[in-house]
This record gives structure tokens, sequence and C-alpha cells, in this order.
């Protein structure tokens, strides 16, 4: 089972709220603007879409 995690561009306000919070480094600020840079990494415990205030984050299930 893996996980794809999405920010959607428009709604990230490049606060690094997810940066912060991921336990395994997924995401990293790119033009101001968070980016799934390790998305292969992703556990699926989706803290970076509760710590995410603007709703930017998703993560899918595949």
């Amino acid at each position: 089972m893996a996980f794809i995690p999405t920010v959607e561009e428009g709604k990230c306000v490049g606060c690094e709220e997810c940066v912060d919070v991921c336990p395994t480094e997924v995401f990293e600020m790119e033009n101001e603007k968070s980016v799934p840079v390790n998305a292969e990494e992703c556990l699926g415990c989706e803290s970076c879409v509760e710590v995410c205030e603007e709703g930017a984050i998703t993560v899918e299930e595949t």
C-alpha cells in the first residue's frame, strides 16, 4: 500500500507547517510553496493534512 500526498499550489501560503510536522521529510519548500519532493516516503499519517489550515494538502491511498 502506498500513499500519494499532493499540494494544491493555489491554496498553499508557504507557512512550512507541513515541512515541520512530516516525520519522513516528504515536503520541501520551492518558490515559497510546499512541494512533496519525497512522496514515496509518505506513511499516510495525514499529519500534514491536519496541520494545513488552508486545506491545500490531500493524501490518497493507492
